[in-house]
Formats: structure tokens, sequence, C-alpha cells
């Protein structure tokens, strides 16, 4: 709680950064926003998900839309079920506020519409409405300003053109009149709608009608987010269904995260730009969604990635944009960033070969083929990632944690497990035995080089240690779950990089666990399903359980958490966390299926 609300600050004051657990996000498949507890954007990047920042107080930059109730109050929130319309909600001292948001879904790839409704439930409602844009991470303020009617303004902020509608009282705010600022009263019981239009193009004639907005919103999240009763803990996993649908564009293409450059740990330098589309984190996406019911996250991720390989083949890059585009390179803002971590845009994973994507691949291909939503273009994708894997699995890769090049275990194994799946998709056929025939030579050549003497995997011929990543080639079925290097891995990892049901991904130094880095909740989900496919449940559920709980009270998980601190670490959300989350919850609902 604060004294004075974000709305009763001079237009473009800001409010400063919170913990990662506080906020919440607005996403329409093209674009997303962070949401502070105080009514705040503290982040939207605009057109789309890489496009520079419009609001950046997240990271240190300008921008500001708050709609927030005058006085002291307590703040809060929740979604509407099966979708991404929050819902912020404050208890001032007499009465409660709501502000009703989303972005209007599905979204343009040219144009956001941005719908806030504040509400005054139970007493008159006095709100302060401050907006002050300012597109390139904030080196561009709003300019040309004009009113239109009574209450519809527009504007420009770099290259885009912005139109407000709902703003009766609305005013010039800031030393150079560089933003809009009003104070509303709601009586009870009433609602006051705001609507914000972003475009790279010409707007249209007429502002949104926001009825209508509201409507077709409601209807499309109804239409895309399934029911899953047959999932345990089915509320959580539908919200993760409706995350991982939210970073889903038209274009198939699924970010791994909205925002950029927030820490894994302070001032330890791991701070990357998360907005772009992983092939891991796709294809672990499209398989918890055949998992659960197939829709949209399944043929956006099977269309993203057949289209991916048959442009660039052997030489598939590990991430891309959300149109098909190759990743910028790496570069600093200059902004302070989050507190802790930097103010990175790009990536130089760029410049990296990841063998392990070509697997993922596959099995994205044959999770899909079992459910028969393969087309032509599809299977010849799955042939040409076979072949990849064919001519490049000798070579030192990234790897999944993207590091330095070496023949990683996960990564062959992986493709072991892809090749493996797709071959039984497509049994009967003349490439079956071939690709069968080279998931046993993976399995053979990483065992001759990575089999620790203690019988279990290790990490690479040079490093004896263990991985979290090491434990999802058995139940992607590289081997079978009664393997004896499956049960010695297993039972390693589970005594030497977990506490008290959280899993660390390997060892950095000597330090704790604890110290070295936050418990990393995808290798938390894998151990429940790991658990799961050994047959104890208890300890399945066990894990699920203490996993689920390292969100915040929005429910969305960041890639880390700072187990001593009980503090989300990362950028937000990380898609393949919500990923793993939903097959959990699917999967452990009835036992592990059997060969």
């Amino acid at each position: 709680m604060r004294g004075t609300p974000a709305g009763q600050q001079e237009c473009g004051g800001g409010v400063g950064p919170e913990p990662l657990r506080h906020y919440a996000l607005l996403a329409d498949g093209e674009r997303g926003v962070v949401v502070g507890p105080h009514g705040d954007f503290a982040w939207m990047c605009a057109p789309r998900w890489d496009s520079d920042a419009i609001f950046s107080t997240l990271i240190g930059g300008s921008g500001v839309y708050t709609v927030a109730p005058l006085g002291r109050c307590v703040s809060g929130g929740y979604y509407e079920e099966g979708s991404l319309i929050w819902r912020s909600r404050w208890v001032p001292e007499d009465g409660v506020v709501e502000c009703r948001e989303a972005l209007a879904f599905p979204g343009d790839p040219h144009a956001a519409v941005i719908l806030r409704r504040v509400i005054a439930r139970d007493a008159a409602a006095r709100v302060s409405v401050v907006l002050q844009p300012a597109a390139g991470f904030g080196r561009h303020p709003l300019r040309d300003v004009t009113r239109h009617d009574h209450q519809t303004w527009t504007g420009r902020t770099g290259d885009l053109r912005l139109r407000w509608s709902g703003w009766p009282t609305a005013r010039p705010a800031g030393r150079r009149g560089q933003g809009l600022t009003m104070d509303l009263t709601i009586e009870a019981g009433d609602h006051h709608d705001l609507v914000l239009e972003i475009s790279d193009r010409p707007l249209s004639d007429r502002p949104p009608d926001p009825a209508a907005a509201w409507r077709t919103t409601e209807a499309a999240w109804h239409q895309e987010v399934p029911d899953l009763d047959h999932a345990i803990a089915r509320r959580d996993a539908r919200q993760s269904y409706t995350v991982l649908r939210g970073l889903t564009g038209s274009a198939g293409g699924m970010v791994a995260a909205t925002t950029t450059s927030l820490p894994e740990r302070a001032e330890e330098g791991r701070n990357y730009d998360y907005r772009y589309v992983w092939i891991r984190d796709q294809s672990y996406a499209g398989q918890a969604a055949a998992v659960a019911s197939g829709g949209t996250v399944l043929d956006g991720a099977v269309r993203f990635v057949t289209e991916r390989l048959h442009e660039d083949g052997p030489r598939l890059a590990p991430a891309y944009t959300v149109d098909g585009r190759r990743i910028p390179d790496q570069r600093s803002l200059d902004l302070p960033g989050y507190p802790g971590g930097f103010d990175r845009v790009g990536n130089q994973v760029n410049e990296q070969f990841q063998l392990d994507g070509f697997g993922e691949a596959l099995l994205l291909l044959a999770s899909a083929a079992r459910q028969d939503r393969l087309d032509a273009d599809a299977w010849q994708a799955a042939e040409i990632a076979a072949d990849a894997i064919a001519q490049r699995y000798r070579q030192p890769d990234a790897g999944v944690w993207e590091l330095s090049p070496r023949n990683w275990a996960h990564s062959r194994l992986t493709c072991a497990a892809g090749l493996r799946a797709i071959a039984d998709a497509r049994a009967p056929s003349p490439h079956s035995g071939k690709w069968v025939a080279l998931a046993d030579r993976l399995v053979a050549d990483t065992a001759a080089q990575c089999l620790h003497p203690s019988g279990r995997w290790q990490r690479s011929p040079e490093d004896p240690g263990l991985d979290g990543a090491l434990l999802l080639p058995p139940l992607r079925g590289a081997l079978p779950a009664d393997d004896p290097r499956t049960i010695a891995t297993l039972r390693a990892y589970t005594e030497e990089l977990t506490d008290d049901h959280f899993a660390y991904r390997f060892r950095h130094d000597e330090r704790p666990l604890e110290a070295a880095e936050g418990a990393f909740l995808l290798c938390g989900f894998v151990m429940a399903l790991a658990e799961h496919q050994q047959g104890r449940e208890v300890a399945a559920h066990r894990w699920f359980e203490r996993n689920r709980a390292a969100c915040g009270p929005a429910g969305l998980y960041s890639e880390e958490y700072d187990v001593s601190q009980r503090q989300m670490r990362g950028n937000l959300p990380q898609a393949f966390v919500h990923a793993l989350m939903l097959e959990c919850s699917v999967r452990l609902a009835q036992p592990w299926p059997r060969p």
C-alpha cells in the first residue's frame, strides 16, 4: 500500500519498480502489458512483442498510464477465469473500486486496443487517470495532441498513432503538455469506460464501442480456452493455458516472455531479452497443449516450427522474432534497468547452434500427429528435422541452457526421443526404421561418452555433473522409465540438486544451491512428471504442489524462485514454466501411459 497512489503524482512521475509477484499480465497474442498494483502500466511494447516499449518504467524508462483511486487504499486483483481479463481491485477507506482491464482479444498485429472499465462497487469513488506514453523506451514523448470532441483525443509518439476515448474532463498535463490527466467521480454501482488505441498504421474513422469490444473479448477467450475438466488444479491449469494463448500471435509464434532484462540473480549478469520465439519453448508449449486439448496453441506451434524448418533446414536457429526474422544483436538502452538487472534488448542466442531444437521440434510434430493435425508440409518438416539431426549430431552445441558449445548429453538424448516419437507416429513408413536406427545410435554414442561411472547420465564428456535437463529425455521416450540409467539419474539428481521439493538446474560452484541461483521451476515440474512416470504418485503431487505455489497473486510464473526470500526471479511470465505446469496438471490426473 502507498499513501499516495500513482495517479496523484505529476503526469509522467511514474511508479517505482515492485517485486515481480505484484504484477499481472494483459495480452492479446501480438503484445502484452505488465500491470502494477497501483493501476500503472509498467511495461508495454508496441505494436508487437519485440518493438520498442511505449511504457517502460519496469526497467527505468518512462511512459505512464495509471488509473487508481485517490487517497489511502489497499490493492489487489484477480483474473476472470479462463481469460486474461484482469480486475485491479482497491479497498479505500470506504467502498471498493475495481478497474476491469484487458487488451481487446484477439489482437491485430498492427493495432492494440486497451480496454479499462473503472467500477465503483458500493460507494462513490474518486479516481485519478494519468496518460503520458513515450515510445522508444522513453525517447519519444507524446506530441500533436488534439481534442476532437468532448471525450476523444489523438496524438503521436515516435512512429505510433494514438487515440483515447472516454476522457470527458481530460486536460493536458506535464510541463510541456506531453500527456493527459483527469479526475473522475463515479457514483456507487456505476462504471466508466476508457479506450486507448495504439497503432503503427492510420486509425479507423471511429473509435471502438467499449461494450462491443468487451463482448468480443469475452467471447473470444471463452472460445479459445478449454474447460480442462480432466486436469487437477483445473483453475490454475486453465490460467496457464490462457497465458500460453496470450503469448501466441497470429503467425503462430509464442514469445518466451513478455519482458526483457529482469534479473535471475541480482548483479550477476544473467539478464536477457526473452521477447522472442524459442523453438524449444514453443515445442514445450505445443506438447503441453496437445496433452490438454490441442487448440490454437498447438496448431500455432506446429505452423511456426514447420515454416522455420522449411526456411532454414539444418541451419534452424534457436529462436526467432514473432514473424520469423533473425533476432537482433544484443545492445544496451542506457536505462537504469530493473533493480539488480540491466537494460538489454536483442539476444546473442542468434549466434548459437542448439541441437536439441530439432529433437523438440520432432516431439512437437509427433504430438500433433497423434491428434491427426499434421498436413503434408508438417510431415516434410519432420523429415527435414530428422535429416538435420543425422547431419549435425556430432557437432558441439550450446545446449538447453545456452552455454559454451559441447556435446551435451541432453541435446543428443532429446533428439533420440524426437526420432522415436515421430517414427512411432509415422509408422508404418519407409522412414520409421531409419529414424529408430538413428535414435539407437544417438543413445549408444551418448552412453559411450556421457555415462558416469555411477551408472547415471552426466552433462557432457568433459563435465561429470548432474543436470535437471537430463530428466526430460526419458519422459519423452528416449529410453524406458525402468532403464537403469533413468533410475540412477533421477535418484542422484534428487539427492544432489533438490531441496525441500525445489529443484535446481545444475551446480554452478561450491556455494549452496540457493546461493548460486534460484530454484528452477521448470525442473520442479519435470520432477513431478519423473516421479509420476515411476509410479510414485504421492511424491509427484508433492513436487507439483510445491512448485505450483511459487507464483504471485496473479498466478504468473517467472523463470526462477528465490527460496530464501520467497521472491520470483527472471522474466515474466516465463512461458515454458506455464507449459510444464499445464502438462503436469493433465498428466497427474491419470496413470502414466505405458508403452
